[in-house]
């Protein structure tokens, strides 16, 4: 079953901020071409997954202000790359109301089962509920 252009699109803002925190924060456009180059290009995904993940990064200390607070007795530095980084997409989605909380929640525990370790599922939906309860938008 072919993945939605949503499900398709946030999987690649999740390898470009990947890539964008491991390289040291450079410009995404740069990160999205490096990523085109090994994966091939996805026009509509790849371009939305930029858009995506430029305002992510615009966002982060905000996002991740969010998350920490949802997450007990964890500090947002203190994650695992990916598992941060789906955080941030799932909170700037939130908080902007991009799309339903349920179905961020559900896109973003997802990610954490293809891209994260064992725990990180359960981990990601905790943090998100909390998030999307402290936000109002459940």
């Amino acid at each position: 079953m072919p993945l939605a252009p949503k499900t398709r699109m946030r999987a690649r803002a999740l390898q470009i901020l990947y890539a964008w925190e491991m390289q040291g924060a450079p410009k995404v456009v740069d990160v999205a071409s490096g990523l085109v180059r090994i994966a091939g290009r996805i026009p509509v995904a790849l371009e939305e997954a930029e858009e995506l993940a430029q305002g992510i990064i615009d966002h982060a200390a905000d996002l991740d202000t969010h998350a920490s607070a949802a997450a007990d007795n964890w500090r947002i530095e203190r994650l695992g790359v990916v598992e941060r980084n789906i955080l941030r997409i799932a909170v700037y989605e939130l908080t902007t109301e991009a799309a339903p909380p349920k179905v961020v929640i559900n896109e973003a525990v997802q990610l954490a089962h293809w891209f994260g370790g064992r725990k990180s599922p359960a981990f990601v939906n905790g943090v998100l509920d909390r998030v999307a309860r402290s936000l109002g938008r459940l």
